[in-house]
């Protein structure tokens, strides 16, 4: 029995060594990171060249699905464009541009140009950096050089990270027509409830991204439905698993203070969808975040994380249009 304890201590204090070993690697990484720095250097490291472009037409949009210089781009076109303000949609971590096309469907009905991207090592963008090192700085680049080909200023939409990523360019880059975020991280790290859930909602997801430096919090269906869909979702816990990719620990080792530091202040009008049933982002962070930017807030009964996932997804992005027009958004 003696050596059997032995054993389970010498384990247990090698396991502790490796966490701690890791969580200085991470935030050396991310202390070492400067915003302004990373967007003044950022390029696209991808191997240039066109690996796939695919068109198809409707009666009331040209949806074209394409990735070039090793970035994926999905963007739909209405038929009849009746406002002039392109869309760009950021994801957030482990997703890619497949998971707005619910809302680029019927936003392109309704007359809105809107563009989604993938993130280096996301769907079938190409990997630039290994994933264990991605900041949210290096995503904020990649955010920025999107907005940068649109003709004009865009509306930009953030989902979780996304959102994230949608307060780092208002901060650190420009005010746009109009900002929507959808399920974001909050302004607040400390009150937001996803740091927490990351922990202690999913101990061993924690466990494991430590010792592998990726987010392993969706590493199952049932692990990933849990996180981010409602049982009501059009997507089953299977179908949406397959289409997530390995995400970066140390984005959520950034969403620390303090290198986690939300803008004091915006000049962009702003539109903050959450769900009642989001098991990443309280509520109640949410709505703070809403008044920290006195944002228009709307919370929906019974919604996970992914709202655009929701068996009401065409209510939601309704909502988004119906706002849109309300803001004189040309």
């Amino acid at each position: 029995m003696s050596t059997l304890n032995q054993l389970a201590k010498t384990a247990a204090l090698a396991l502790g060594g490796t966490l701690l070993y890791q969580t200085a690697w991470g935030l050396r990484e991310v202390a070492s990171r400067n915003v302004q720095q990373t967007l003044a250097m950022h390029r696209n490291a991808a191997k240039p060249g066109l690996l796939f472009d695919n068109t198809r037409e409707t009666e009331t949009y040209t949806r074209r699905h394409w990735c070039e210089n090793g970035i994926e781009r999905i963007v739909y076109t209405p038929k009849k464009r009746r406002f002039g303000t392109p869309i760009i949609m950021q994801h957030g971590m482990w997703h890619g541009a497949w998971c707005w096309e619910t809302w680029q469907e019927a936003l392109a009905e309704w007359g809105w140009e809107s563009h989604a991207h993938s993130l280096p090592g996301h769907a079938a963008s190409a990997i630039q950096t290994p994933i264990e090192r991605c900041t949210l700085d290096y995503y904020l680049g990649f955010l920025k050089a999107e907005i940068d080909r649109m003709p004009q200023r865009p509306i930009l939409m953030g989902h979780s990270m996304g959102g994230a990523l949608t307060q780092w360019y208002l901060k650190y880059v420009d005010d746009l027509p109009a900002a929507v975020m959808v399920a974001p991280w909050p302004h607040d790290a400390l009150r937001s409830g996803t740091l927490f859930y990351f922990t202690f909602a999913d101990p061993l997801g924690m466990l494991l991204s430590y010792l592998t430096r990726r987010a392993q919090h969706t590493r199952t269906p049932a692990s990933a439905a849990h996180a981010l869909i409602s049982k009501t979702a059009i997507y089953t816990p299977e179908q949406l698993h397959a289409k997530l990719t390995p995400e970066s620990l140390i984005i959520l080792l950034q969403y620390l203070p303090p290198f986690w530091q939300a803008p004091e202040r915006i000049n962009t009008p702003m539109l903050l969808l959450a769900g009642e049933k989001d098991a990443v982002v309280s509520e109640y962070a949410e709505k703070l975040t809403a008044e920290h930017y006195g944002a228009d807030f709307f919370v929906y009964d019974g919604a996970a994380h992914n709202l655009m996932m929701e068996h009401n997804h065409r209510d939601i992005a309704l909502r988004i249009h119906d706002w849109l027009i309300q803001q004189g958004i040309p």
